[in-house]
């Protein structure tokens, strides 16, 4: 990367001294042939100009390439880091971002990393090398010009775009309007429905006039630096031409020192721009710090135990704020367990639990051992299902099952599919598996999208298979078959079963009652079905 980097900044530095090096050497030539000299008098300055033209454009090419490739390299690197930061907050601690914000932060923060590189650094080393040069070249011609020379750039190059960084303010965030037109999209049913649309259209535009109005005032402050730049550089220029005619030097090194005065200004121009790049650069910076920075709800354990068992034991449990509890379960092979109560009771946060996604008081065991001394991974590879927060991705039936596990055979997919009820419906369309299922699963009904889900959880073949309301959306004669269905195929696996259909009582071991006015656990006998 640092290598790359060096090699970039050469290349940038090369090109733009080769181009500011191509119009002095031309208009010496010019100024030069004005006189009238022998072609050997000016051979060497033809041979130099062409050797430039072409030079620059490979170097320029060259600059190009490697600036890109290590600002890409970059971004690459940034955003597996943030993604990886991003795991061991999912999904209990992705609900401290909106998805809008949170799809904002991936995507235009993190390619801030990229505007650093080829926005900030790179310009502002090339500039210091092409003001360094045309410095030392001036100064061995003329150091009172080198003078004029340094003083111009200077006030061009480092105070004008001082006073853009400090007197630009921060980037509106564009996090806000992202996540409220993310939720405007996402709801528009159901604000239709509350009569809201109104107000929430209303919301949107105010956010994006808020951010028009930034981008305005960023606009203003980079057209007056620009224009100041062009001050400076006329005023820079027409003292140069001063000093050259009181230093009594030949016509032809005049005209060169002139131009040069002229052609380092080039360098300077994209300087307030990065100034303006390098406050905004720094607001993503922060953005994604919070993202990075912010503590994983759990604590994974140093050493990862291997439990010796598929039996699930659950003493004592408290998710404090979430649920009260105590919960005491066993839950072995074969047996399922239903878990009822209100909205609100802690269901939900009772697998969560389960999965290791919320830390908790009391126990939870299986194999005899408790689920602090299990890796994450480990714990939700023996302990999962279907959730309410599990997603359907825009692509086809075939790898909406298989990414829970990719080397599954075609048997396995139609086997999981079948079992789940969505075979024969999956087959009848015209593509077949082939066919894509939409961003959330929104080509689908509710509970043609619950069946993909439990097909998947199927497929993943848990030791604890959790199922939390696997039957919404469905009729209740579908409701009930697929329940059938269910109990068929974990019969020889712990299921924890969260609904609110009364149907899933006939297929349950046990029920457990959380919350409500009855007491605070309720449990019932049935035999196996």
């Amino acid at each position: 990367m640092n290598r790359r980097l060096l090699l970039a900044v050469v290349a940038a530095v090369a090109a733009e001294l080769a181009a500011v090096a191509l119009m002095g050497t031309a208009a010496w030539l010019i100024a030069r042939a004005s006189e009238h000299p022998s072609i050997s008098a000016v051979a060497v300055a033809i041979v130099v100009v062409r050797a430039l033209a072409l030079g620059r454009g490979v170097l320029r090419y060259a600059d190009r390439l490697l600036g890109h490739d290590v600002a890409l390299a970059a971004v690459t690197r940034k955003r597996t880091r943030v993604y990886e930061a991003l795991i061991p907050l999912a999904p209990d601690g992705i609900g401290a971002f909106r998805s809008g914000d949170l799809l904002t932060r991936l995507v235009d923060d993190v390619d801030s990393v990229q505007e650093l590189l080829l926005r900030c650094l790179i310009p502002a080393t090339v500039a210091a090398g092409v003001v360094i040069s045309a410095a030392g070249f001036t100064a061995a011609l003329s150091p009172p010009t080198a003078v004029i020379l340094v003083a111009g750039l200077v006030v061009a190059g480092i105070l004008v775009p001082w006073l853009v960084f400090v007197s630009t303010r921060a980037k509106k965030d564009p996090g806000a309007l992202a996540a409220h037109t993310t939720d405007l999209l996402r709801g528009a049913a159901d604000l239709a429905a509350c009569n809201a649309t109104g107000s929430a259209v209303a919301t949107a535009r105010r956010l994006s006039a808020q951010v028009a109005a930034s981008e305005r005032r960023r606009a203003m402050t980079s057209g007056l630096a620009t224009a100041a730049i062009l001050f400076i550089q006329g005023a820079t220029v027409i003292a140069a031409v001063i000093s050259v005619r009181h230093a009594g030097l030949p016509l032809a090194t005049a005209i060169v020192l002139v131009v040069l005065t002229l052609a380092a200004f080039e360098v300077i121009t994209p300087l307030p721009g990065a100034a303006r790049k390098l406050r905004d650069v720094r607001t993503s910076a922060h953005r994604l710090e919070s993202v990075t920075n912010a503590p994983a709800p759990v604590a994974e354990p140093t050493e990862s135990a291997t439990p010796a068992g598929n039996t699930l034991e659950i003493r004592g449990l408290r998710v404090p704020g979430r649920l009260d509890g105590p919960v005491d379960l066993v839950v072995g092979p074969g047996r399922t367990v239903v878990i009822a109560g209100p909205s609100g009771a802690g269901k939900s946060t009772l697998l969560a639990a389960l999965m290791r996604f919320v830390d908790y008081e009391g126990s939870i065991a299986i194999g005899g051992r408790d689920l602090r001394s299990v890796h994450g991974d480990d714990v939700r590879a023996l302990i999962t299902g279907v959730t309410q927060d599990a997603y359907v991705f825009d692509a086809s039936f075939r790898d909406n099952l298989a990414f829970v596990k990719p080397e599954a055979t075609r048997d396995e997919l139609a086997g999981a599919a079948r079992r789940a009820r969505l075979l024969d419906w999956i087959e009848s369309l015209p593509d077949g598996w082939d066919t894509r299922t939409g961003a959330g699963g929104v080509s689908m009904s509710g509970g043609q999208r619950q069946r993909l889900l439990l097909a998947r959880a199927l497929l993943a073949d848990p030791a604890v298979l959790l199922l939390d309301e696997p039957t919404e959306g469905l009729d209740h004669d579908t409701a009930e078959a697929l329940l059938a269905d269910l109990r068929a195929a974990t019969r020889d696996r712990a299921t924890v079963l969260v609904t609110h259909s009364p149907a899933a009582h006939a297929i349950a071991d046990e029920i457990h009652s959380l919350g409500g006015s009855g007491p605070d656990r309720t449990c019932m006998d049935f035999p196996n079905v």
